[in-house]
């Protein structure tokens, strides 16, 4: 295990057991029946009643089991053993039938078999992969004839943007395009709890432009029916973004709309 993955398999392992005890994970909302799924992918996936999904890096499996009660036949993958670990347990307590593989998306051909009518994965998950095409080959791998990949996530653009909370301002900040070495930032809490103390102190992100994600799926021979972008977000990405009643967060009147998520659906 190279550097790079063992300093963010160790920060997911904390972020694991921050995040069950986090007010913006919910988890006594979600036993009781709280939905964690958005009303993008909901509308966008549609009905996945009696169909077998593959959910490559579920973290602890919220939305693995909230597919689950929606009636589809689950299976999660994450790399952090800690996460795995809890949604086991947590399946287990809410007597849900989703199965959970421990497994790097890179590695998965050589921990898993089958092939599943959907594969999903959604909301920050490209930045930890050093490698595109060998994700967009995994996919094509576990998808059946006819089947449908799903993602909705951080959109590429908003990546090079500045997020200074002590002199915040709209400004270009990152490379966009990707490179080998991965950029190196200081741990500073959790995207769910900034004040969480994490000892993990450094982790590890790859940018992939718009380009790399599609041509990663085309490569694999996926056939891609719509891309869509989003001028709102999911979280707090920049401090200035203010939350609406809906629940997205975006930024202030008057400032340039710019997108911040993207989704793409694509068969194979």
């Amino acid at each position: 295990m190279n550097k790079y993955k063992r300093a963010n398999l160790n920060l997911w392992n904390e972020f694991t057991e921050i995040h069950a005890k986090s007010a913006e994970y919910d988890l006594e909302g979600f036993k009781a029946g709280k939905t964690t799924l958005h009303s993008i992918e909901l509308e966008e996936l549609g009905n996945v009643s009696g169909k077998t999904m593959l959910h490559l890096q579920c973290h602890f499996g919220r939305d693995s089991m909230m597919w689950a009660r929606l009636g589809a036949k689950v299976t999660g993958v994450d790399f952090s053993d800690k996460a795995i670990d809890l949604a086991c347990s947590l399946n287990d307590e809410l007597e849900l039938d989703a199965q959970f593989v421990l497994s790097d998306v890179l590695d998965l051909q050589a921990n898993l078999s089958g092939e599943f009518d959907i594969v999903f994965t959604s909301y920050g998950v490209l930045a930890w992969l050093p490698d595109l095409k060998k994700w967009g080959q995994v996919i094509a791998h576990f998808l059946k004839p006819g089947g449908t990949f799903y993602i909705v996530e951080l959109h590429p653009f908003s990546m090079p943007l500045d997020d200074e909370v002590e002199k915040p301002k709209l400004r270009l900040t990152y490379n966009y395009f990707h490179e080998a070495e991965p950029m190196e930032f200081p741990t500073q809490g959790s995207y769910a709890d900034p004040h969480a103390h994490v000892n993990q102190p450094v982790e590890y992100e790859w940018f992939h432009s718009m380009s790399d994600i599609i041509n990663a799926l085309i490569n694999a021979g996926l056939h891609i029916q719509y891309m869509r972008e989003f001028d709102y977000c999911v979280y707090q990405m920049l401090p200035f973004m203010e939350q609406h009643e809906d629940g997205w967060w975006r930024l202030p009147k008057g400032m340039p709309r710019l997108p911040f998520m993207f989704s793409i659906k694509a068969t194979k």
